[in-house]
């Protein structure tokens, strides 16, 4: 188990879309608070920049689509671990063309493609979490069990399992991975309840880290050569408490980036990139 643990976290590669304008009026969203598109695409520039400058990853940018609203959210199109990629079969119908373009790229990264053809499954990225052990798929709205069930089949090497979500849009609006071995969790009772039944589920012991808010427990975790442990996370302007509950990773160089915008049609820090760990052609 501790060869598949090896390489958690690295990465060579980050797949990301533009906003397309349509995104402010016509992307999914629970709440109906008003979009800044300006903003929201400064925002997702400066992320963008942090993936390329800060954190040294090669950057794959897809161009927007305006009949795409959603489709800045690229976790949602594709699972990628180790060099296979799931294309996923998004969930809300509006979405499931975003797939192409995500396809395409990874084709041209030499990924081993794996299609979700079956018209009964649905499944979004941001439902499933990769411990670096095995994966958790949060069966929402959005993700049902044949769905999971396909995933399992993807990636035979990994144990994978099924948590209900039965609040927020999907399993990561509430959880991710803040190391290896470490799950970042919300306070909320339905995030806690989800966090009891991976450790039911799983046979590893997983540290945690509560934060106040759930939606501050979306961050990203990478370990980088000469970076070590990086965590993107959110701003203390936007999640003051649980910004500062991110100072205890003493072994972590921790950015924070702001996501106010996207943030207003469900979108975290997660779902804007498919990051990927690409050998070196020998």
């Amino acid at each position: 188990m501790a060869g598949l643990m090896a390489g958690f976290g690295h990465y060579t590669h980050a797949v990301v879309r533009g906003i397309p304008a349509s995104l402010a009026k016509e992307a999914l969203r629970s709440s109906q608070s008003e979009v800044d598109l300006a903003k929201a695409r400064r925002e997702h520039e400066a992320y963008v920049e942090v993936l390329r400058t800060r954190v040294g990853l090669e950057v794959v940018e897809l161009p927007a689509d305006e009949s795409l609203p959603d489709c800045v959210f690229v976790e949602d199109a594709a699972v990628v671990c180790g060099d296979t990629a799931l294309i996923t079969r998004p969930g809300a119908d509006s979405r499931r063309r975003e797939t192409e373009a995500m396809t395409g790229a990874l084709k041209e990264l030499n990924m081993n493609i794996v299609e979700m053809t079956d018209e009964n499954a649905t499944l979004d990225g941001g439902d499933v979490l990769f411990t670096g052990r095995e994966f958790f798929v949060g069966l929402s709205k959005r993700t049902n069990q044949r769905g999971a069930e396909i995933l399992a089949d993807a990636f035979k090497d990994y144990a994978v399992s099924t948590v209900p979500v039965l609040e927020g849009l999907h399993l990561k609006s509430f959880c991710s991975m803040g190391g290896p071995g470490l799950i970042v969790i919300g306070s909320s009772e339905p995030a806690q309840k989800a966090l009891k039944i991976m450790q039911q589920m799983s046979d590893h012991r997983y540290d945690k880290l509560t934060v106040p808010d759930d939606l501050a427990a979306n961050c990203i975790y990478m370990n980088l050569p000469n970076k070590g442990h990086v965590l993107l996370h959110c701003t203390a302007e936007e999640f003051p408490e649980s910004a500062k509950m991110f100072e205890k990773l003493k072994d972590h160089m921790l950015i924070p980036v702001s996501n106010m915008e996207k943030v207003k049609v469900d979108g975290a820090l997660t779902c804007c990139s498919v990051l990927i760990n690409k050998k070196a052609n020998i």
